[in-house]
């Protein structure tokens, strides 16, 4: 039996999602967030090292980190899949591969990088500290989002949105492991600052997979994709 351990309002979301197009068995194991910390609970470490979230077991092959599981899975449970999801991998050699290939290394390796200095700084003037200084936080917060954080935000907002003006999806005309993998970053940018008004073809793309039952399905089960503020 395959198990994901999942934390609430988290990017293992998408794992949940794609086992649901792929029609996979599994059990959710839900971990809660530390309310003070929000962080994950520390004994997330039992299942893996890093005590980090995603993590599945598979029969005892445990996996962790989201691009490796879907991969994982897409390897496993997808070599028989049709209709839409008959391209999850793209062919080797194809424009579709090297896109998909882009955008699964993207994802986390650049756009959620500025992602989270977006977060960790919009919180940072919210933490206790001395009266006195919460000015001073406040300023300097403001000025690393202003001249470091959103102008790489908004380069990267730009640089997705004329590329679904141009794709229906991350690697192409098809559904793949790019918009799997892509698909909370997405979620994040809109809900930190990005101008989904000014996003028209980010907007459309959100809402494609949003009406998707899988992706609904996935939602019931493992709850909302990022944190209200």
């Amino acid at each position: 039996m395959l198990t994901v351990h999942h934390l609430e309002a988290s990017r293992s979301h998408r794992i949940l999602w794609l086992l649901e197009e792929l029609g996979v068995a599994y059990t959710l194991k839900t971990w809660r967030r530390d309310k003070a910390t929000r962080l994950a609970p520390p004994a997330l470490k039992k299942i893996h090292p890093l005590g980090k979230s995603p993590v599945i077991d598979d029969d005892g092959e445990v996996v962790a980190e989201s691009g490796a599981i879907i991969e994982y899975l897409a390897e496993k449970y997808g070599k028989e899949a049709t209709g839409e999801l008959a391209n999850l991998q793209p062919r080797a050699g194809t424009a579709a591969h090297r896109q998909c290939r882009f955008w699964m290394h993207y994802a986390e390796g650049s756009l959620m990088n500025w992602l989270l200095m977006k977060l960790v700084f919009q919180s940072i003037p919210k933490q206790k500290m001395p009266f006195f200084a919460r000015p001073v936080a406040r300023a300097i917060c403001a000025g690393v989002q202003e001249k470091l954080v959103d102008p790489n935000l908004e380069t990267a907002r730009r640089f997705i949105e004329d590329h679904l003006g141009r794709n229906a999806w991350f690697a192409g005309k098809s559904l793949t492991i790019a918009d799997f993998q892509m698909c909370f970053a997405v979620e994040a940018l809109l809900s930190r600052g990005a101008d989904a008004a000014a996003s028209p073809n980010l907007a459309a793309w959100r809402e494609r997979v949003a009406a998707r039952p899988a992706y609904r399905r996935a939602l019931e089960k493992g709850g909302p994709v990022i944190l209200a503020a």
